[in-house]
């Protein structure tokens, strides 16, 4: 265990901070995962509970953190970090990962959201959205620099071939996906469709059960790589 792990471990939130978000680290860069967790420790809301050099690290020591975030490197020593996030996710399916790189290729977008990761924000990204990313992965959203949002609305706008075996999604169904791909939250969505929350909610039902997928992420790379993406519906809105 590193110095850098120790520090980031802490001792046991006090009363007031059980409400806390809790979040992991996993960056082989200590200057970097140093300045993550100051920066964590400064935030309010949330608590830097784990910080690892290594994928094969991150595998011991974040089950027993129980982290509600990790925010997690690709390009790591070892095992990589889209490797170490499926099988986190198999561990702890419920935990939020966010990949946290400065790989924006369209490969490693849809590899690490295969994997189970929530969001994908590039390294130059501010403190501040760092720190949004966190709070947004905890309230459903898949938070993602803009960079990499056109990235994926580019794809999911591509010329595909047709594919019997994939669902016909509808156009509202495909203007969803297209706000899911701005890592927009389900309130919204219903905002900008002048539509309710409720309804956005049963629209989700169908594509989940459509696409037979469990998640947001999921359901994006499911209809990618099956037809190449949306070709029709409403152009996507800015973020």
């Amino acid at each position: 265990m590193t110095a850098d792990h120790q520090t980031g471990q802490g001792s046991a939130p006090a009363a007031g901070q059980l409400a806390m978000i809790k979040v992991a680290l996993v960056e082989d860069s200590a200057p970097m995962r140093r300045n993550l967790e100051r920066m964590l420790r400064r935030a309010p809301g949330v608590r830097c509970v784990c910080a690892c050099g290594t994928a094969e690290e991150a595998l011991e020591q974040i089950p027993l953190s129980q982290p509600d975030v990790v925010l997690m490197d690709i390009n790591l020593p070892g095992a990589s970090g889209i490797e170490c996030t499926a099988r986190l996710k198999q561990q702890m399916p419920a935990t939020q990962v966010i990949m946290l790189t400065v790989y924006e290729d369209s490969t490693s977008i849809f590899s690490a959201l295969k994997a189970g990761a929530c969001g994908y924000l590039l390294k130059r990204s501010s403190p501040g959205e760092i720190l949004d990313a966190v709070t947004t992965v905890r309230s459903g959203g898949a938070p993602m620099t803009s960079e990499i949002a056109r990235k994926i609305v580019m794809t999911f706008q591509s010329p595909a071939p047709s594919s019997a075996g994939t669902a016909t999604l509808s156009t509202r169904e495909l203007e969803i996906l297209e706000l899911l791909s701005q890592g927009k939250v389900s309130k919204e969505i219903a905002d900008q469709l002048a539509i309710s929350y409720h309804t956005v909610r049963v629209h989700l039902k169908h594509i989940y059960e459509k696409l037979h997928v469990r998640s947001q992420a999921e359901a994006m790379v499911k209809y990618m790589t099956e037809k190449g993406g949306p070709t029709t519906g409403a152009p996507p809105r800015p973020n």
